[in-house]
């Protein structure tokens, strides 16, 4: 039977904080008896009062329990509840001393003054303005959040997601959500269609309304993009939407028309050969974007320079390689002569073939005719390796562009153009569609574009295949690389390298004084056994190498005993005695100071982006921010419910590393990964070590990765797009009339069939 009880809550014993699961005690205000309570309490801090309701259950290993079904919250009405509230770490800027100088002074009076005359608590010792903003922030926060999250918590939305849902609607946040729940899928990280279709599902959205179907497909199309694609046949997605709506397939079409109407996706056809048109769906910004650098390419190819007058390349040659005492071989002569000829060049090869000797000498060469030449790269640590090997000052493409939070999405917004003559951009590969798009359209029709890249490993973590795209159009001028010099060839990771990326089976010798090694082992826990002692201390005493700053610990994929989430636990605790240490956490994983940490996605208002390394300097607990230093000795400020952005790094995925380099890569392999062994990522794992590679694991899956050339397929439009004219493909885009109970065959039929 439901029973109701109510009293102050005094201590919280666990949480779950994905779910918001709760064990505590409180003290009852019928009997002062302390009572063990259960249940869903999101939010819920200690010195609160709840009016719960539930049932009595009896536990056999803890005894007499309430099992709580729905509470209310009030605030603490007595000195005590509101002392041990302002001390739960609830409120930023307010920890266990402060509590208690703050009620000691205002007693029952605290939480008037915190709502209308916050600036009662300068008289309080030790509070100045900043502190006082923080706590009059987080004051105002929770109280804002609190009706939300008592809100959510009906349908089963954790807490964590109150504080960033406030923070993005604010006061209209409950309006919002009830008005439309699928936004949350779009706008907050962390919240996908299944999760906001449940919530739909309890406000009485119906199974076949607009509102649910466009969400839907959306939501089906973002997670096929999230792979890597820009478009997909369209007859697949269909049935992936289906899969996911389970409503009439004639439902699911009827809505293409108006999602193209409102410019959310695109649909087009390419020509085959011999064959019907077949069609693709895109996002419309990536349609958008594909198209706009196929205008792009075509403005640069065609456009002229107006810096400098006919070059005796001879001479100019002649000249860099004597200040560098070098000899250029013949594939190299091409590059630099394209790169000086064409306007647009691309410079592909794999590890060993000179690409660095190259980039200096075309610099070299240039640098007689223009001071305006800008080195770029997608990420920081490519950009500061660039910076080493040429000896100029080279920056993030993002950085270059001043982009923000939008004008990567919208190219509008990039009017300007650079003051620049020549643009080299290294590692090229990992540009992806959106990035490649803004770059473009920045660059003045006389610049000149060097792009540098190794085309054979992994694409861009963002959608797109660009840098192959452009290779494979044969309208981009290019030099492929492939003879590998005699220092280069001594190097047993640049000669495996080579030999993975030509279906050859790796030389696995023991050299004693080598840089590539092999160690075999099949089973799982043995190898992340191995791994752990490795970096913790076989290679620290051998080669002298920082478990943190020399060492990097590469995966094929996320979970498993070898991936990354058990591995960075197991090196977290190997490396760093959190126990120790101030730190926080979110949901299992602990964040503590001196924890390798990366940045998951791009923050412009913090200039850190997707990939970006540091070590965790400060944990303020009561301020609910921690500090990390990433690699460019910058500090970045994190509020706890930033934490999202953040992961461990001690283990990273093989794709989130791309563009990095480490002195000591160390690589499980294991038959356990069998989806993601193939050729590239393989490939792309050995050639970011710099001084040592090391693969753990068994020779079969080595075998498997090595012959498996058929990595996962991205579907772009790009190369097609450019081999043909693009305007035959994607005619001039129309506003297309609402197709109200029209079915999307007979449009179909009418509009698309080019």
């Amino acid at each position: 039977m439901n029973e109701t009880i109510e009293g102050a809550l005094l201590h919280i014993i666990y949480r779950n904080e994905e779910n918001g699961y709760t064990v505590g005690r409180i003290k009852s205000a019928a009997d002062n008896s302390v009572i063990m309570i259960t249940g869903l309490l999101m939010g819920v801090q200690p010195g609160e009062r709840l009016q719960c309701k539930g049932a009595w259950k009896n536990d056999k290993k803890y005894g007499l329990q309430f099992s709580i079904d729905t509470f209310e919250v009030q605030l603490p009405d007595d000195c005590e509840g509101i002392e041990q509230y302002l001390a739960s770490g609830q409120i930023a800027g307010i920890g266990e001393a402060f509590a208690k100088r703050i009620v000691d002074k205002f007693e029952l009076q605290t939480f008037e003054f915190l709502d209308t005359n916050p600036e009662k608590l300068l008289e309080v010792e030790g509070i100045g303005k900043k502190k006082l903003e923080k706590i009059v922030n987080s004051w105002k926060e929770q109280q804002n959040a609190r009706g939300i999250i008592l809100f959510l918590q009906k349908f089963g939305i954790a807490a964590q997601f109150a504080q960033r849902i406030y923070k993005q609607y604010g006061q209209e946040s409950i309006d919002k959500i009830t008005e439309n729940p699928y936004r949350l899928t779009d706008e907050m990280v962390g919240v996908g269609f299944k999760k906001a279709d449940d919530l739909a599902r309890q406000l009485g959205i119906a199974v076949e309304d607009s509102l649910r179907l466009d969400a839907g497909m959306l939501f089906v199309l973002t997670e096929l993009c999230s792979r890597g694609n820009t478009c997909f046949p369209l007859d697949n997605f269909l049935t992936e939407a289906f899969k996911v709506l389970d409503v009439d397939p004639e439902k699911i079409n009827c809505r293409i028309g108006d999602l193209i109407n409102t410019r959310k996706i695109y649909v087009g056809s390419f020509q085959n050969a011999g064959a019907e048109p077949e069609m693709y769906i895109w996002p419309w910004y990536l349609q958008m974007q594909e198209l706009n650098i196929v205008e792009q390419m075509k403005r640069l190819l065609i456009g002229k320079e107006n810096w400098h007058n006919e070059i005796d390349l001879d001479d100019y040659l002649g000249k860099a390689c004597k200040r560098f005492g070098i000899t250029l071989a013949e594939q190299q002569e091409n590059a630099v002569e394209n790169s000086i000829s064409k306007k647009v060049h691309i410079i592909t090869g794999g590890p060993g073939t000179g690409k660095s000797t190259i980039t200096k000498v075309i610099l070299e060469v240039l640098g007689n005719f223009s001071e305006r030449i800008f080195l770029a790269a997608p990420t920081g640590r490519a950009a500061k390796r660039m910076s080493e090997i040429t000896g100029k000052e080279a920056s993030t493409i993002h950085s270059l562009l001043s982009l923000d939070a939008f004008s990567d999405m919208l190219l509008s917004r990039l009017t300007e153009k650079l003051k620049c003559d020549v643009l080299i951009v290294d590692e090229a590969s990992m540009i992806d569609t959106a990035l490649m798009s803004v770059l473009l359209n920045s660059l003045p029709d006389s610049a000149k574009l060097i792009l540098i890249g190794d085309v054979d490993q992994l694409p861009s973590v963002g959608p797109g295949n660009v840098l192959r795209d452009l290779l494979d159009s044969g309208q981009v001028p290019t030099t492929r690389l492939t003879e590998i010099f005699r220092q280069a060839g001594n190097s047993k990771i640049v000669m495996n390298a080579h030999k993975i990326n030509n279906g050859i089976f790796p030389d696995l010798n023991v050299d004693k004084d080598g840089d590539f090694f092999f160690i075999h082992e099949k089973e799982p826990d043995k190898i992340a056994q191995i791994i752990v002692g490795l970096v913790s201390e076989r290679l620290k005493k051998t080669y002298q190498l920082h478990p943190l700053k020399d060492m990097q610990v590469l995966c094929p994929m996320h979970r498993g005993m070898i991936g990354t989430q058990e591995l960075n636990q197991a090196l977290q605790t190997a490396l760093n005695d959190v126990d120790k240490k101030e730190k926080t956490q979110r949901g299992n994983v602990i964040f503590a100071v001196g924890d390798k940490v990366m940045q998951t996605r791009n923050n412009y208002e913090k200039n850190v982006y997707n990939g970006d390394v540091g070590i965790i300097k400060r944990v303020k607990v009561v301020d609910k921010e921690l500090v990390v230093q990433m690699d460019n000795e910058r500090e970045v400020e994190y509020e706890f419910s930033e934490l999202n952005e953040l992961e461990l790094a001690y283990a990273v995925t093989v794709h989130k590393y791309q563009g990095s380099e480490a002195p000591c890569i160390i690589l499980p392999v294991h038959e356990s990964q069998f989806a993601m062994l193939y050729r590239h990522l393989l490939y792309t794992a050995v050639t970011r070590g710099k001084k040592l590679v090391i693969v753990v694991g068994s020779r079969d899956a080595l075998y498997t990765a090595v012959k498996n050339d058929h990595a996962r397929e991205r579907y772009s439009g790009l190369c097609k797009m450019l081999q043909e004219d693009q305007k035959n493909v994607f005619p001039e885009i129309k506003i297309i009339p609402m197709l109200g109970e029209e079915c999307y065959e007979e449009w179909v039929e009418e509009n698309m069939m080019w």
